[in-house]
């Protein structure tokens, strides 16, 4: 690496510029992987002909060496990982595997092999642990590897006083004890059957050093709310009930603290709705404490609110109030009335609310109105709710009728000469028929 950095340096800018691309070639692979450096690379049939660390790419055990730091979770058999997402309440264990990889029959012996991590003390959503292996007559005569821990929420990561060991053939499953220095920038010196810091080359001679990390999170403050309403007395809740006007009905509030903080000055709201009448002296609340409940304040539907007091994680608490339905002629809408109640928690960590209705019917009178009755052709007046349009029709003029005309002609007016000229011409055409009737019955019988 560094006589191509002095290649660089020394080359023409378009010549640098086509060499820092192999550069970034060469170095990019390594950078793709936690561990490093760059390193000649071996395998079971063919390994090293010197002292090197974790080189070997086809270990049967953990596969390519160079990947020697893995996390599982802690009494599992799980397989080792690079990443492990960590959950509260479990332990987690970090493994490094050490392995002089030079050939068995060269009797190469690595000194002063010595094991350090850098376990972060910060907090974060995702920590990094590094390994690193040491050696004084090793090439390169430092290798590492790193895993990660992560969350969505912030944690830090706490070392298990004690569980820190160093495992190989000759210490056996068990292991034998490390120092914590293991942690600092002096590390701790390894070995085979004692920690001298010597270990020779060959699959016999590896061995792993572990130790268990538990991760601890803030504290988080989280709850669940819910409110739900019930026939008075009945104590079967639902989210919904039809109720008659008038009716009394129960309201329940119930809190639960589903965090890992302790959540003080718990406070139960609820905001009635428009006709709805609070029941006086009917709050009451429970918890842990008082689970057949005690009595509150009336400030439960005010705005002000019953404060319930403090919960740790786990913990819970509840509250019934009554509240009566509005009569029939206090309801607003004839037929189906709905009436949403709403009911919120608040505590330190924020505030969540829920509902429950109460459905009701307002009986209307119905109206009158003016109809056609197609039988008689009448205008006539009638009950909404018996309008038939076989019998009647609301366009009215359909009903709708000419003036019948009168039996008998008009009598004219007996006054002035018209009178007597009338009698008159209607006497002499009298006279003249009868006239005409006598001389045709003479010329009839011959007179």
């Amino acid at each position: 690496m560094k006589k191509l950095l002095t290649v660089l340096r020394k080359a023409p800018k378009r010549l640098s510029a086509a060499i820092a691309i192999i550069a970034a070639a060469i170095i990019v692979p390594a950078s793709l992987f936690a561990w490093g450096p760059n390193r000649p690379t071996y395998t079971i049939d063919h390994p090293a002909d010197h002292v090197t660390f974790n080189s070997i790419t086809d270990n049967p055990n953990i596969g390519d060496e160079r990947n020697f730091v893995g996390i599982r979770e802690a009494g599992t058999n799980n397989q080792w990982s690079d990443n492990m997402t960590v959950e509260a309440g479990k332990s987690y264990t970090v493994r490094m595997y050490v392995h002089n990889n030079a050939a068995a029959n060269l009797n190469l012996v690595a000194h002063d092999v010595t094991a350090k991590f850098n376990l972060p003390t910060s907090t974060g959503k995702s920590i990094r642990v590094d390994g690193f292996l040491d050696s004084s007559n090793a090439t390169p005569t430092e290798v590492y590897d790193d895993a990660t821990f992560t969350n969505a929420q912030d944690f830090n990561l706490a070392y298990v006083s004690g569980s820190l060991k160093y495992e190989n053939n000759f210490f056996g499953a068990a292991g034998t004890a490390l120092p914590e220095s293991i942690f600092t920038s002096t590390g701790a010196k390894l070995g085979y059957d004692k920690l001298d810091g010597n270990i020779p080359g060959c699959f016999q001679y590896a061995g792993y050093v572990s130790f268990t990390v538990k991760p601890q999170f803030a504290p988080v403050s989280q709850f669940t709310m819910s409110k739900m309403v019930s026939k008075h007395g009945d104590n079967k809740w639902v989210k919904s009930y039809a109720a008659q006007p008038g009716e009394t009905v129960d309201y329940l509030i119930q809190y639960k603290n589903v965090g890992t903080a302790q959540q003080d000055d718990v406070t139960f709201r609820d905001t009635l709705p428009t006709g709805m009448t609070y029941v006086a002296g009917s709050t009451v609340f429970g918890n842990s404490v008082t689970p057949a409940g005690t009595k509150a304040t009336d400030d439960i539907a005010n705005g002000t609110g019953i404060n319930v007091g403090s919960y740790a994680s786990g913990a819970n608490a509840w509250s019934i109030f009554s509240a009566k339905v509005p009569t029939n002629d206090q309801l607003s809408t004839c037929g189906a009335n709905t009436l949403v109640n709403t009911a919120k928690v608040t505590t330190g960590g924020g505030s969540l609310q829920d509902t429950a209705n109460v459905t009701v019917n307002k009986t209307c009178q119905p109206a009158e109105i003016s109809v056609c009755e197609l039988s008689t052709n009448k205008i006539i007046t009638i009950k909404d709710t018996d309008f038939d349009s076989s019998k009647y029709t609301k366009d009215l003029t359909k009903c709708a009728t000419t003036p019948t005309p009168p039996t008998t002609p008009p009598e004219l007016p007996h006054t002035g000469i018209s009178t007597g000229v009338a009698s008159f011409l209607g006497l002499g055409s009298l006279i003249a028929s009868i006239g005409y009737y006598v001389a045709s019955r003479r010329a009839t019988i011959g007179l």
